[in-house]
């Protein structure tokens, strides 16, 4: 689970909110075939920068970013 690592109520919700907010926006560019193998990738990325950002926004924008750059070979 992407988020079992993240104990604090608050960090959570952050987590979610960000995680939801990128993924519409990834959406769009992900074949159908790779939905929830790249949503859950994505999840990994969102709690692995949970600690860095600076509040949901900006969360948000690390997450896709560094989920774009990770397609980029």
């Amino acid at each position: 689970m992407p988020f079992s690592s993240l104990s604090d109520p608050v960090d959570l919700a952050r987590a979610q909110a960000a995680l939801d907010a990128a993924w519409s926006e990834i959406r769009s560019t992900t074949p159908d075939a790779f939905d929830q193998r790249d949503r859950t990738k994505l999840a990994y990325i969102v709690a692995s920068l949970v600690a860095v950002a600076e509040d949901e926004d900006d969360l948000t924008l690390r997450a896709i970013e560094r989920f774009r750059r990770s397609l980029v070979v």
